[in-house]
């Protein structure tokens, strides 16, 4: 019997209010995150792609409860998250961490390294002043920066340090999950590879699963086991990293993928331009979101939602909400 994953997530939603007018009431909807489903494994990193403000941050911090899901089912270890409150949520936060974009702003410029770091322990209630001490330290030389770091401030480091301190801050608890919230896109090129080498040695070390969210395809590819591909607040195609690159399903993913640049001026690229503007979030098309851009758009678009499914006879692994589905790959 096969172990069952440990997140699973199934139609969840995330609409944020507009407000307007004289009285300030609601005159409308974001349409942040519509309907996505997925899950991740232990020990597994799902990499979760799109253009920005297709909703992927969103998902992260929905996932985590800093916003509040407008509807859907998030199951953690069996647990039901999304009824959990209080002592419970604070509890299943122990193994959720997250690594965030900018490793500045996730600082507190005002602590010490060493109080940062030394926080969770706190909240949750880990250990006496020697033990935060001693942990801290490990930590610190676990993500290869020296433990003498303890009493420096994070303005004291590069950007590139300041991520190694958020990771170290992560996994403090020893987290089954992280959600990894672009955490290279703030980085200069030859600072990133190092990142994405740590998180792929701890994952190996500690057996963490990663929800790892970026908008370059490139970093996805190297750090991924499964893909997910969002577009304007909907998972379009999701597949094991090796089937997603190679034989992409939905326009939009061949479009992606074809936009990769190529370390070798040898070879021509075939590109797949986008024609057309991403709809807005407030009133996207009802059916296919991708309507209004795709060169292979129909009736059947524009009045059926395509369903997340594998194909017919495809890979039941490789699924895609398309009619018309590799027609172009």
């Amino acid at each position: 019997m096969a172990e069952p994953s440990l997140l699973q997530v199934s139609d969840l939603t995330m609409h944020f209010p507009v407000h307007g007018g004289v009285f300030y009431r609601q005159i409308a909807k974001v349409h942040a995150v519509d309907g996505v489903s997925f899950d991740i494994n232990a020990s597994q990193t799902l990499g979760l792609v799109g253009e920005s403000g297709c909703g992927k941050s969103t998902i992260g911090r929905a996932l985590l409860r800093l916003h509040e899901p407008t509807g859907g089912q998030v199951s953690f270890q069996g647990r039901d998250v999304l009824d959990l409150s209080g002592s419970g949520l604070r509890g299943l936060r122990a193994d959720m961490q997250m690594i965030f974009q900018d490793p500045f702003e996730s600082l507190n410029p005002r602590h010490t390294v060493g109080d940062i770091i030394s926080e969770p322990f706190i909240i949750h209630k880990r250990g006496d002043a020697e033990f935060r001490h001693r942990r801290v330290g490990e930590l610190l030389e676990r993500v290869g920066l020296p433990a003498d770091a303890v009493d420096k401030y994070p303005h004291e480091f590069s950007g590139g340090q300041r991520q190694r301190i958020g990771i170290a801050r992560a996994i403090a608890l020893e987290p089954r999950l992280i959600i990894c919230d672009e955490p290279v896109s703030a980085l200069d090129v030859s600072i990133q590879s190092q990142i994405l080498n740590l998180l792929l040695d701890l994952q190996n070390e500690m057996g963490i699963a990663y929800l790892f969210i970026a908008h370059d395809l490139a970093v996805v590819k190297h750090i991924s086991d499964r893909v997910a591909v969002m577009y304007l607040g909907r998972i379009v195609e999701i597949a094991d990293s090796e089937s997603i690159y190679k034989s992409p399903l939905h326009p939009y993913t061949q479009a992606l993928i074809s936009s990769i640049p190529i370390a070798d001026p040898t070879l021509r690229q075939q590109f797949k331009p986008l024609s057309g503007e991403v709809p807005s979030p407030m009133n996207p098309p009802p059916h296919c979101r991708f309507v209004d851009r795709c060169p292979h758009a129909a009736d059947i678009c524009r009045t059926e939602t395509p369903t997340l499914k594998p194909l017919e006879g495809g890979d039941d692994k490789h699924a895609v909400a398309c009619h018309f589905a590799g027609l172009s790959n």
